[in-house]
């Protein structure tokens, strides 16, 4: 659901009109956007392409997801058939979750957005055929939902004899639903063609004739979130209020139905919340419905409610890595400050969550802010999800490991090629491939620069094309350099957000602070003359008649910086985090051979040099990246029980590349006092 709903209504040639999601802001959608291959996110979105899509798609043949679709399809075409009673036929035998569809689902819409930048008839003609796959069960009023389909005397054990019985708990429906139209929506805004997009509009109106207030309808409201920003997309897509009704209706009926759970939070009506509970991945994609759904609606009380939500997460139970999800147990938020480092969740999927949110509270109100801490979650929570090469994965993204701590479901402490319950990789397929579409964003003559990334970009700036350049070794140097390569707008503002991490603060709130008295600056000049401004809401504008040629040169300095938590958060007491832009650091053991890193003592004052740094990791999976050290002290035990206090050179890694080496050592917030060595 990654373009916060600005839809080309036409692939065609020629230029139609683009309807309005609704936002103040307008996101540039990824069509418009082409990253610059062997860059740092040109590389992620190869590993995406080359290796995590192939595997996602392999996967959904080897575990039965494809042959769910040709089961159902068979029981369509032979109501009743003999094989219905038999064990290979027992859905809970062969189906390891309700929500296995989406598997499908998500890597296609992932392959949709990597045929937008790389164009490939191959992978263009695989998708139809797995298409023609899932429309085979599809019932005849549209239903498509094959955990029941399949048999539905003996469904999937989590779903129920009648639809939408158990949707409120376990069955997924609705969330089978908001995957295939997130995916059906980047399909037909990448390729033009409406296969999938018929598939997913003959869903989404069974979905409305059966599911809403009126008589005779299932009055529920989805047990995981997602059909909600989903449906919205879709109104914004097709134009047919319908779509946007129905969002509305499975927001407005939260906490009001016969389920009240605090898990799913549906504990009260949304309007009533205040404050992020519950399982996080869920709460993020409501949370970025609602925000949807008020955008279109111009309703106050949502609005009202996602500004003290977000106000909570960023303010009380948002991890120094852009994470969150404290409790493994309900992969929920915990209570406010309840941040453990050991034992945190901090799923991979909640943090794309998160990214969701940000953006569109950006797309509200315009503030820089909602940008820094977006770009936090990407570079630091998501990507410590996927492997360097794409093929291996994270579930749960903790910030400390003893190498022991059994963090993944399947008992693991590293990263895998796949799991059972595969949302994470498979929305990181989606995902990453999405990134062009975060970068850009327009309102009246305003350009917002929010990105920093290798690309080039041709936006409609007041109705006119703009092509704009950027080149750039962000994230491990500060320089930007942006090219107006032709433009027909001539007079806009270009706005050019300067990252709090630079001169202010990690994140707007009081949970952290920086703890150094390091200044960082920055400059932006247009063809060599500094351009003196106020920055507004976080922008530093750049008002002047643009012609072809003209260059933006923006510098941020880069040097390290050490944060501290508030107090409240127990854990980090007594530490401090490193940062470095927009990277978070972590010491590895793999780096640190000596000593134990649990042992190694930050200075009050510490003094880092910045180092390159090639990581030579499992299968292969070798890569650079810009290292830091600091001599600090190793506290040990001599054999009689006394302390030793020695030297040592603590080399720490950027976040999202640990654990390339296999299960060991590491932590994110160091001990900076005795008291806070040995902690966990």
């Amino acid at each position: 659901m990654l373009f916060c709903l600005t839809m080309v209504l036409s692939m065609q040639a020629k230029k139609e009109a683009v309807r309005t999601n609704g936002y103040p802001i307008t996101q540039v959608p990824f069509t418009a956007v082409k990253i610059t291959p062997n860059t740092f996110w040109g590389d992620r979105i190869r590993a995406a392409r080359e290796v995590t899509i192939p595997l996602a798609f392999q996967k959904c043949e080897e575990t039965h997801r494809y042959e769910n679709f040709k089961m159902a399809a068979y029981t369509l075409q032979h109501p009743g058939h003999e094989g219905l009673n038999t064990p290979k036929w027992d859905v809970a035998k062969f189906m390891g979750f309700s929500f296995d569809d989406t598997d499908v689902y998500k890597t296609i819409e992932g392959a949709s957005y990597v045929l937008q930048t790389y164009p490939d008839d191959k992978l263009k003609a695989y998708i139809d055929s797995v298409l023609d796959i899932v429309a085979a069960a599809q019932e005849a009023d549209g239903y498509l939902y094959t955990a029941r389909t399949i048999n539905p005397q003996h469904p999937h054990g989590w779903a129920a004899h009648q639809r939408w019985a158990a949707e409120e708990h376990a069955s997924h429906e609705l969330y089978n639903l908001g995957h295939m139209v997130d995916a059906a929506c980047a399909h037909y805004q990448a390729t033009g063609s409406d296969k999938f997009l018929n598939i997913a509009k003959r869903y989404a109106d069974c979905v409305i004739r059966e599911v809403g207030a009126k008589d005779g309808q299932a009055c529920v409201v989805p047990g995981h979130q997602i059909a909600e920003m989903a449906l919205a997309r879709l109104y914004v897509l097709t134009g047919e209020q319908k779509y946007l009704d129905e969002a509305k209706f499975l927001l407005d009926y939260r906490g009001k139905t016969k389920v009240k759970n605090i898990y799913s939070q549906s504990d009260k009506p949304v309007v009533d919340q205040t404050e992020a509970w519950g399982h996080a991945v869920r709460a993020g994609y409501m949370y970025a419905g609602m925000a949807d759904v008020a955008a279109l609606t111009g309703d106050e009380a949502y609005l009202k409610a996602i500004d003290a939500i977000y106000n909570n997460i960023v303010s009380k139970k948002y991890y120094i890595t852009g994470g969150v999800g404290a409790r493994h147990e309900g992969e929920a938020f915990g209570a406010d400050y309840e941040l453990p480092n050991l034992t945190s969740y901090n799923e991979t999927c909640a943090a794309i969550s998160m990214v969701y949110l940000f953006h569109r509270m950006f797309l509200l109100h315009g503030d820089a802010k909602y940008i820094d801490c977006m770009e936090r979650t990407l570079y630091n929570g998501v990507i410590s999800g996927m492997s360097v090469d794409g093929g291996r994965f994270f579930y749960p993204n903790p910030l400390s490991s003893d190498g022991k701590y059994k963090f993944n479901a399947d008992g693991t402490t590293e990263r895998q090629p796949w799991f059972g319950c595969a949302c994470c990789p498979s929305n990181l397929c989606r995902f990453i491939p999405s990134f062009p579409g975060y970068m850009y964003a327009v309102k009246d003559n305003q350009l917002y620069v929010n990105l920093f990334a290798g690309n080039m970009a041709t936006i409609q700036v007041l109705g006119k094309d703009v092509t704009l350049s950027q080149q750039t070794n962000y994230p491990w140097d500060g320089d930007i350099t942006l090219k107006i390569e032709k433009t027909k707008a001539k007079a806009f503002d270009m706005m050019i957000r300067i990252p709090g991490w630079v001169d202010k603060t990690p994140v707007p709130s009081d949970l952290y602070r920086f703890a150094d008295d390091v200044l960082g600056s920055y400059s932006v000049k247009v063809n060599g003359k500094e351009v003196m401004a106020e920055l507004t809401n976080g922008y530093l504008c750049v008002n002047r008649q643009w012609k072809k040629g003209d260059i933006v040169t923006i510098h941020f300095d880069m040097p390290v910086r050490t944060v501290k938590a508030n107090p409240a958060v127990k854990d980090d007491r007594g530490r401090i985090a490193v940062e470095r832009g927009p990277l978070v650091y972590c010491a590895e053991g793999a780096d640190n051979k000596d000593f134990s890193i649990f042992n190694f003592l930050m200075p009050r004052r510490p003094h880092f040099s910045v180092t390159d740094c090639d990581i030579k990791g499992l299968r292969d999976v070798n890569f650079s990246v810009k290292a830091v050290e600091v001599d600090g002290q190793v506290v040990e035990q001599n054999p009689r029980g006394e302390a030793v206090v020695k030297g040592a050179r603590l080399t720490m890694i950027p976040y999202y590349a640990w654990n390339h080496r296999g299960a060991g050592f590491m932590e994110v917030w160091m001990p900076q006092t005795i008291s806070a060595l040995g902690n966990y």
